[in-house]
């Protein structure tokens, strides 16, 4: 925590904002410095995302690559989603199949890439959260797409100050 405390502006920016492509709320974070604990700043984090809206979750969709195809590009945030879903088996031809006409009848209904936590599901779970939330309302679905927006941030974040 100190270090991330202590470091030049632009340092503590390379740290936190491969967490969510939301350039705001990254700068916001390191102006807050400095923060007591990892959890001070983590409750600070989550402050923070509670106040994101469609604007905010349009801009973070720039970085996330559909589920079940590789993140483009060399950077930290295309390493992380890579990482995050490792789970779903790009070798099942049958799941790999069903999240590609999943992802297009989503976004045919939703105007924009289906965003889940992937960490942690397996890609039947993902594919099942797909077909489910592919029955909510617009409202609805905006809500729980901000959601998982929040959860995949804070994972993140939890991951660079793990030590």
């Amino acid at each position: 925590m100190a270090e991330f405390n202590n470091a030049p502006e632009n340092e503590a920016l390379d740290l936190v904002a491969p967490c969510v492509a939301i350039s705001a709320w990254a700068e916001s974070l390191v102006a807050a410095r400095p923060f007591q604990t990892v959890d001070a700043l983590k409750q600070y984090a989550t402050q923070l995302a509670q106040d994101w809206g469609r604007a905010e979750l349009n801009q973070a969709l720039t970085a996330h690559p559909r589920i079940g195809e590789k993140a483009q590009g060399e950077g930290k945030e295309a390493e992380l989603s890579e990482g995050e879903q490792s789970a779903v088996d790009t070798q099942n031809r049958a799941l790999t199949l069903a999240l590609a006409q999943g992802n297009a009848k989503y976004e045919a209904c939703f105007e924009r890439v289906f965003l889940i936590r992937a960490k942690g599901r397996s890609g039947d779970e993902i594919l099942a959260e797909l077909h489910r939330r592919l029955n909510q309302t617009p409202a609805e679905e905006e809500l729980e797409a901000l959601e998982q927006l929040r959860q995949i941030t804070l994972l993140r974040l939890e991951g660079v100050f793990a030590q």
